[in-house]
């Protein structure tokens, strides 16, 4: 299997994942010229509906670090401003509740990372 099927099986189990912990994906491997955000979706917690930006890793085995590490200073710059383009693209306000998370997958675990950057 190439990479960007290996990469999309991943991105199906962190949907998937989402979804059956009470998010509602909004967008898919959303691009734009700024970059690409792996998923967005909505939660609600209490009165307050959140846009959550995530960021899929994974790896088979943490010999080259976890998951999670791989998601660099240059990566969240571009997720974030590609998070400003949705925003912006889907008339949304500047001032709506976001978050940014990393689903980090590694040896058939799950582990969300909330608000990470």
């Amino acid at each position: 299997m190439n990479k960007r099927k290996i990469g999309s099986a991943y991105e199906d189990q962190a949907a998937d994942y989402l979804t059956a912990s009470g998010y509602e994906i909004l967008e898919r491997n959303f691009r734009c010229k700024i970059g690409e955000i792996d998923l967005i979706a909505a939660v609600r917690t209490g009165s307050v509906r959140w846009i959550v930006f995530t960021e899929v890793k994974y790896r088979t085995t943490d010999m080259y670090g976890r998951p999670e590490e791989a998601v660099t200073a240059a990566k969240q710059k571009t997720i974030r401003r590609a998070a400003q383009f949705y925003l912006q693209k889907n008339h949304l306000p500047a001032d709506t509740p976001c978050r940014f998370d990393v689903i980090a997958i590694m040896a058939g675990e799950i582990r969300h990372l909330k608000g990470v950057f």
